[in-house]
This record gives structure tokens, sequence and C-alpha cells, in this order.
């Protein structure tokens, strides 16, 4: 795990002179289990208001392309803020992320609740999207700040990185996948405004709950002349993984944003008011369950595929199989799709089936991609190499966000189930390429 120092205090496995000493009282268990749990108050409220968004705003009758725009700032900002995220953590440490993550989501929270009817179609959209982009800063400052303290606390004997990563980024996944489903039942029950409201206030006691209880000493921080250059890693797998990961995320993002939900929609609702809000349940309860579903998957994925402590390179060649089996899942979707030539009660149980085998597939590529970027990235800059790959993850759900609106606009679910195809069949080829390293 790491070094007890004479004068007390801890320094990261393999980290060297690089990082800052931090106090023996950081029990790593304990630090990881603060950590965890603000991360996964953060996803449930990211996952209820990404449904009540998408919710709301398809009630009001925007098209598929406006609401594909209402998260492309969200998206936009993510790019940009896993990489100053990872010179931020190096500069101020672990938790001064996390906190500013947390405090960041509750202000987009607050902030949307101003949101008026009356205003114009454009002015809702640029207010919501302006909100979303400061959700976007503050999950991806989250996701950087947990995934890089993992790195610096997990045990590196007996798979024990492969097994930490995996059960923080599963529970991530099976809890906003919940946060899609209150979302949902928020917005049927409750109201837009009301929701957002409330999950405010609850992640306003959380986030003073982390910082009471979050033990001293997080590491990251590093030395205090890091700069700001050298945000690209110089590592080549980082880089081809960081390159698959981008078209891993947009083959899920460019039926999942837009073109699922708004199928299903059409499909379940009979137009009434009654009809609406029995709609929004079933079609918040199916993205829930995927996303729950896809998370238990990563946190059971150390096991699924076998052994513990493989050589990095069994666990690359494992990385490209899963790859390959992803492509022709959403290509015969599409197909079937185009054959049926609109909604039918068989494509609509097909879709189902065939998006949770989609899940399934994607979950583990998912958590290979997140166990090989810790054990590639070097402890001296985790903080930047972990932000660099998650700067390309956000690139990946941003070109899927906007495909998914224009795919779906221009061709309907057919051509925006064979644009996921084509993202899966680029991850695989991406994913090839780290056994040339």
């Amino acid at each position: 795990m790491g070094l007890f120092l004479p004068t007390g205090r801890y320094r990261p496995h393999g980290c060297g002179s690089d990082v800052s000493d931090v106090t023996a009282s950081a029990n790593p268990l304990r630090a990881y289990a603060a950590v965890t749990a603000a991360y996964w108050a953060f996803m449930l409220s990211d996952g209820a208001l990404r449904m009540l968004v998408l919710l709301h705003f398809n009630a009001l009758g925007f098209s598929p392309v406006q609401l594909a725009w209402l998260f492309l700032l969200y998206e936009v900002a993510g790019i940009v803020t896993n990489l100053a995220a990872g010179w931020l953590a190096a500069r101020f440490g672990l938790a001064a992320t996390l906190y500013g993550g947390l405090s960041l989501q509750i202000g987009a929270l607050v902030a949307l609740a101003q949101l008026d009817p009356a205003w114009s179609v454009a002015a809702s959209v640029a207010f919501v999207m302006a909100v979303q982009g400061v959700s976007g800063v503050a999950k991806d400052l989250a996701k950087m700040s947990s995934k890089s303290a993992v790195k610096l606390l997990a045990p590196t004997e007996d798979g024990g990185l492969f097994r930490w990563v995996a059960a923080l980024t599963g529970s991530k996944n099976a809890v906003k996948g919940f946060g899609f489903f209150l979302g949902a039942a928020l917005f049927g029950l409750a109201g837009f405004d009301a929701a957002v409201w409330g999950m405010a206030a609850v992640l306003a006691v959380i986030l003073l709950a982390v910082v009471l209880f979050l033990p001293a000493g997080l590491p990251g921080r590093m030395k205090s002349d890091e700069s700001w250059s050298g945000w690209r890693s110089k590592d080549i797998r980082v880089n081809r993984l960081s390159l698959a990961r981008m078209f891993l995320f947009g083959a899920r993002d460019v039926w999942f944003v837009v073109g699922i939900p708004v199928y299903f929609q059409a499909v379940l609702s009979d137009g009434t008011a009654e009809g609406r809000r029995e709609a929004f349940f079933l079609v918040g309860g199916f993205m829930a369950l995927w996303i729950i579903a896809y998370g238990v998957v990563q946190g059971f994925a150390p096991r699924l595929l076998g052994g513990k402590g493989q050589p990095e390179a069994e666990t690359v060649n494992k990385a490209v199989f899963w790859s390959g089996l992803l492509v022709p899942v959403p290509f015969v979707l599409a197909l079937a799709a185009l054959v049926a030539g609109g909604p039918a009660p068989w494509l609509t149980i097909l879709l189902v089936v065939g998006l949770l085998v989609f899940g399934f597939i994607f979950a583990v590529n998912s958590s290979v991609h997140s166990y090989l970027i810790l054990a590639f990235g070097s402890a001296e800059r985790i903080t930047r190499d972990v932000g660099f790959y998650y700067m390309a993850n956000a690139a990946g759900r941003l070109i899927g966000t906007l495909l998914s609106g224009v795919s779906f606009q221009l061709g309907g679910l057919p051509l925006c189930l064979a644009t996921a195809g084509v993202m899966a069949l680029a991850s695989w080829l991406a994913a090839r390429r780290l056994r040339l390293v």
C-alpha cells in the first residue's frame, strides 16, 4: 500500500518525493469510504437532474436536437474541467477539488430553480445550457478527485487496485441509476421546481458532513511548482486508451441521451396527462435499471474477467476482446428498427433486451478501462493522467450527445443506433492499438 515514515507521515506507494506527505491518521480504508460516500451523493443528484431536465423539456415540446443542445455545454465543460481539475488537484489536493465539485452542483440546482416558464425557447435553452455547464464542471471535479484518490489509497498487492476501482465505479453507477428513477419520480410527484430545491438542500447537508468527517491528509497534492504545461500524457498507452474511451462513451450516449428516451416516451404515452406521467415513471425506471445493472456488472468485473493481479498485457487483450463484442449489438438493433419502420411491440421488447446486452458488455469494457488508466498512470502525475483520460471520456459524451439529437432528427431510431455501432467499431479499433505498445 505504501510506507509509514519514521516521522509518522504516510507516503502513497510509488509516489516518490513529488507527492506531499500526508498524515498517518488518514486511514486508507476510512478515506476511501468517505470519498466513495461523497461521490455517491453527487452521482445521485447528477442522475436525477439529467432525467428531470430531459423529461421537463420533452414535455414542453422541445425537439430531439433542442434536447441534445441542453446537455452540450455539460459535456464541453467536462473536456476543459478534466484538464484543469488534474492541475488544481496537483496544486491544492484532492479534498479541495472534491468539495468544489459538490459546492458547484448545489449552485447549479439552485440556479435551475430560477427557470421561468414565460421565457422564450431560445432563452430557456441558453439558460439551461449554462447551468448544465456548471453541473458538468462539478461532476468532473468530483469524478477526478474520487478516481485519483483510489490510485493513491488502494493496496497494490493481489489485484487490490482493480477491485477498489471496480467497487467505486460500479457502486457509483448503481447510485446514478437510482438517480434516474428518482428524477423521474420527483418530476411526476412533486414537479420540476420542488425537485431541484429538494436535491439542493440534501446535497448541502451531505457536503457539510463530508467536510466534517473526511479524514485529514487525503493525498493528491503534488509539489508546489507543478505547472499547467504537460497536460497531455507522455505515455502512449494512456493516449491510446483515452481514444478508445472517447469512442466507447460516444457509442453509449448516441442512443442513451435522446434517441431511446424519446422513443420510449412516444410508445408508452397515450397523450393524456395521466399517460405522460405514467410514461415518465416507466422511462425513468428503465434508464435507472439500465444504469444500476451496468454498475453491478462493473463491480463484479474483476471476478468476471478471472484471476487476481493479472499482467497488464493480459488485461489489455481482454479490453480488446470485450470491445469487439460490443460492435454488432447496435447494428443488429438498427437493422431491426429499420425493418419495423416505426414503433412496434416486438421492436420495443427487442430494444429492451438488446440494450441490456449492450449495457453488460459496455460495463465490462468501462471497468477494464478504469483499471487500465490507473495501472498505466504514474503516481507522480496521476491526477494529470486521469484528468486527460476523463477529458477524452467527456469528449466522447459530447460527440455522442450531439449525434444523438442529430441522428434521431435526420433518420429516426435506425440511424441513431447505426451511429452508435460506428462509434463502437471505432472504440474497438483504438483498443487494438494498445497491443502495439
